[in-house]
């Protein structure tokens, strides 16, 4: 596990690398991602969010396939990293899966960045504060930085 890997699944053909990047945890599925390879990502992402991580940029550049239960698995994601006060960026899409996302309607819940460096630079959705507005705790324990996510931005 060099080079920052935490973790990898692998079954044929989906692949899911996982990494810290800051106060991040970087999700890179490569291969398809549908009924059969869901639990290949949703088993490291929410044990990412099990370990303190609210914030996750899923890096989609070698995502070359997602149905509705891969999309699933993604907004559950969302909905449990929202609720501790982060969020899911989705990075660099196929134009194959970022049809699937435009189609049911998807890309408008996620902050979608073209590249994965765009994603890691844009700190929104870094549990970086609570709805009181106080400061919450990162995966460390301490305060991370951060802007509203475009949701909450009005996008």
């Amino acid at each position: 596990m060099d080079r920052g890997t935490v973790g990898s699944a692998q079954s044929g053909r989906l692949l899911v690398e996982v990494r810290e990047e800051g106060t991040s945890a970087v999700v890179t599925p490569a291969g398809e991602l549908d009924h059969h390879t869901a639990d290949l990502l949703r088993e490291p992402v929410e044990d990412c969010l099990d370990r303190g991580f609210v914030r996750l940029v899923v890096d989609c550049s070698r995502l070359e396939f997602c149905d509705s239960t891969g999309l699933n698995v993604l907004l559950g994601a969302r909905l449990r990293a929202e609720a501790a006060g982060g969020g899911v960026h989705l990075a660099g899409m196929l134009p194959v899966v970022a049809r699937v996302f435009e189609i049911t309607g998807a890309e408008a819940v996620f902050t979608v960045h073209d590249t994965l460096e765009a994603a890691l630079d844009d700190k929104s959705g870094a549990g970086d504060s609570t709805a009181d507005g106080s400061a919450a705790a990162g995966p460390e324990g301490g305060a991370a930085e951060g802007r509203a996510s475009a949701a909450d931005r009005g996008e």
